[in-house]
């Protein structure tokens, strides 16, 4: 069942930390697809927020695919179809439910079925410039890999698939490496196996990319994202 409590942080934008709390009910369930919200005089009171700072909430959860409001009817959860997931304010939402797995899951599901291209595409498209950013990026993988740096792994790891999507000559890539940014490091600490680095992994995508051998940028990526070194594959259809 679905809880709200008073807005208590008064420095930031009022209907945004309202709309993050609808929104974290309906990520998690316990508000379910259909289900109306309750009427804007009861939100009001728990939330204690004015009408104003509440219908500007709406706005912004209708405008992720979340709710919508019907005259004489109320405001109801849409179903999940309508559901904006690549929207980085959704996704930073997501972060903050207690479960995330399924959700991480289901992002793993989303890399296994781009990235690989976007490894061949880089091999081919890449600038001399971007291959000159992603050795650099690797150097730094390989020194946190060698030094057991967990954070400065995750870091480099994260800009290393980013600079892939944006190597890629093709514009309908760039928004997913904007999404690595708001999900992919959460994504790194939860599913990597045993907090194992795969060093060679990544550096077999690496030198197929840098000798622009597309078919084995493919497959290096393929291999990466195999169940053998990502333990939330095993519910990613969950």
């Amino acid at each position: 069942m679905a809880t709200f409590s008073l807005v208590e942080d008064a420095s930031r934008k009022i209907h945004v930390h309202v709309a993050r709390q609808i929104a974290r009910q309906i990520l998690s369930g316990k508000l379910s697809e259909g289900e109306k919200l309750p009427n804007e005089v009861s939100l009001c009171e728990s939330f204690g927020v004015s009408r104003t700072a509440l219908r500007e909430s709406t706005k912004l959860l209708s405008a992720k695919g979340l709710i919508a409001s019907r005259p004489k009817i109320g405001t109801a959860v849409l179903p999940r179809t309508e559901w904006h997931f690549l929207d980085p304010q959704l996704l930073h939402w997501i972060q903050d439910l207690e479960d995330t797995k399924l959700f991480l899951s289901q992002f793993l599901g989303l890399r296994k079925a781009i990235e690989p291209e976007a490894c061949a595409l880089c091999a081919k498209y890449a600038t001399a410039e971007q291959r000159k950013s992603l050795s650099l990026i690797f150097q730094k993988m390989t020194l946190a890999a060698e030094a057991n740096d967990q954070q400065e792994w995750t870091i480099n790891d994260h800009l290393f698939h980013q600079t892939i999507f944006f190597a890629t000559g093709n514009q309908f890539y760039v928004p997913f490496g904007n999404i690595l940014e708001t999900i992919f490091k959460q994504f790194l600490g939860e599913s990597a196996e045993g907090g194992r680095f795969c060093l060679n992994e990544h550096r077999a995508i690496y030198e197929a990319i840098m000798s622009g051998r597309a078919d084995d940028a493919r497959n290096a990526s393929m291999y990466l994202l195999n169940d053998e070194n990502q333990r939330l594959s095993k519910v990613a259809n969950g």
